[in-house]
């Protein structure tokens, strides 16, 4: 499938919602590769990545960083209406966490895993 096609056949909750997924398997992938720890500590280390205040920090990182279908992409899920940010989070950041989101998924619909990494990997670059 194009990018294109991907863009007209795939709401923005479907891209977001797919996105989530992909990013939070990846997370997971990260910390039990850094550390064999029990499934409560792994648990309580990922809601740290996968919470949408980090994921809002994530998309400042990468925004410059990425393609102009990329940065699009992004645009059109930070920019969806109908979101409600959850009561401990910003708007802005419930916006931009879901624009990271629909990011991943695009990807993911396009089959482009290895842009996924190269993506999933800069924002993690300065992260121990």
């Amino acid at each position: 499938m194009t990018s294109t096609e991907i863009s007209a056949k795939y709401s923005t909750p479907a891209l977001a919602f797919l996105g989530d997924a992909v990013y939070e398997q990846l997370v997971r992938e990260m910390l039990v590769l850094r550390a064999n720890m029990p499934s409560n500590a792994l648990h309580r280390e990922a809601v740290k990545y996968v919470c949408c205040e980090f994921q809002s920090e994530a998309s400042a990182r990468i925004i410059d960083r990425l393609t102009e279908d990329e940065q699009a992409i992004f645009r059109r899920g930070r920019n969806h209406d109908g979101i409600t940010p959850p009561k401990h989070s910003s708007a802005q950041d419930y916006r931009r966490a879901t624009g990271l989101e629909c990011l991943f998924g695009y990807m993911k619909l396009l089959g482009n895993d290895k842009r996924i990494k190269e993506i999933f990997e800069m924002i993690f670059e300065d992260i121990e």
